[in-house]
């Protein structure tokens, strides 16, 4: 059995990027659902820190992840990420201990 791909991006915009940062994650919430093996895709942010944000993600294996990181909505934004980023994004990754 395949194990779940299970992540918490953390993102911390640039001064003055967070509503532009905000859009772009936003754009990768209806394409990245679509995908063949994605579970969960929610994108948070924090409370404290505006200007930081959280994307909880789930796909069914690793090759439902790959293809996501493939896609043409994500390289998008990997495209532009740099320009909007405090710090190189986290990707946490995440085993489910319970349900």
């Amino acid at each position: 059995m395949s194990e779940l791909i299970i992540s918490l991006a953390v993102l911390k915009a640039k001064n003055g990027k967070r509503q532009i940062l905000e859009q772009e994650l936003l754009k990768l919430i209806n394409p990245t659902r679509t995908e063949p093996g994605c579970l969960d895709y929610v994108l948070f942010g924090d409370v404290e820190d505006e200007n930081l944000f959280y994307m909880r993600e789930a796909f069914l294996d690793r090759q439902a992840f790959d293809l996501h990181i493939a896609s043409p909505h994500f390289q998008a934004f990997a495209a532009v990420k740099d320009e909007l980023l405090e710090e190189p994004l986290r990707l946490i990754a995440l085993k489910q201990l319970s349900s």
